[in-house]
């Protein structure tokens, strides 16, 4: 089964100008009520979005993608048996399912999501 691109982030260092642009550019509507600490992004259509500071331990700001996954278990333990390295491991979000991150063999850094109503 194709695992499709289900949701992105942008890590920012700054929210509110990050939101005013692309709120500008794209139109797009936000949401910060819903998830306290997160913005929920309304781009028009599938995948949704997010926006959310930069933790300070973190490089750069930059742009994440999910992919959806019927199993993040089984997803993940071919990550690194393929030569991958998992970031985040398995964490759960809320009345939505679990997500993780990992860098695949030349550190390009991917989310999973596994939801809860898939």
């Amino acid at each position: 089964m194709p695992n499709p691109l289900c949701h992105f982030e942008l890590m920012t260092d700054d929210p509110e100008k990050c939101k005013a642009f692309y709120g500008a550019v794209f139109d797009w509507e936000f949401d910060d009520a819903s998830m306290p600490g997160y913005t929920l992004v309304n781009a028009g259509a599938e995948p949704s979005g997010g926006v959310f500071p930069k933790p300070p331990d973190v490089p750069g700001v930059c742009l994440n993608v999910y992919f959806r996954v019927q199993d993040i278990d089984e997803t993940l333990d071919k990550v690194t048996e393929h030569g991958g390295q998992v970031l985040v491991p398995k964490t759960a979000i809320p009345n939505v399912g679990h997500f993780a991150m990992f860098a695949d063999p030349e550190a390009i850094p991917i989310g999973i999501l596994q939801t809860t109503s898939q």
